[in-house]
């Protein structure tokens, strides 16, 4: 796995009551970590945006009416999944990967790992998800899942589904 997504143009926004709590380089290791393992060769620009339960559960019932909280949630932006082709040179805006704190560490929990590795899944995933990866049918699911472990493991997370 020697391919890097070198033109990659990553923005962080950490609610200020996890600043504190949320390694930035995990961040940027984890979408890297996606990119590499789907073999994605796109430069753009995405948005990793960690908050709390109260915001992505209004972003999830204003955007997939689910009136509840969730972990993670994925906004592709329309005009990047459009395009046909699209130059290495061009630099796109790809989306949005929102993930909530509070369920990362819940979930850590439940899952024995830190929230660390919690928040990296999350971030490996909602990537994906801008990629065009989807885990609706169980083909996809497999192909997803088997990406999720390539990147995660490349960071030095083992992960079981």
């Amino acid at each position: 796995m020697s391919t890097t997504w070198t033109q990659a143009r990553i923005h962080l926004r950490v609610d200020p009551p996890f600043s504190r709590k949320v390694k930035r380089a995990n961040l940027r290791q984890a979408v890297q970590a996606a990119f590499v393992s789907a073999g994605e060769q796109r430069s753009g620009e995405l948005t990793v945006v960690v908050t709390d339960d109260a915001q992505i559960h209004a972003l999830n019932r204003a955007y997939r009416n689910v009136d509840a909280p969730t972990d993670v949630l994925s906004f592709a932006d329309a005009d990047a999944a459009q395009q046909f082709v699209s130059s290495p040179a061009v630099r796109g805006y790809l989306g949005d990967v929102v993930l909530s704190y509070p369920r990362a560490l819940e979930q850590a929990s439940a899952y024995g790992h830190s929230v660390d590795e919690e928040i990296s899944l999350l971030v490996v995933h909602g990537v994906l998800h801008l990629l065009g990866y989807d885990h609706e049918q169980a083909s996809d699911k497999d192909r997803m899942w088997r990406l999720q472990g390539v990147a995660l493991a490349s960071v030095g997370i083992i992960w079981q589904p």
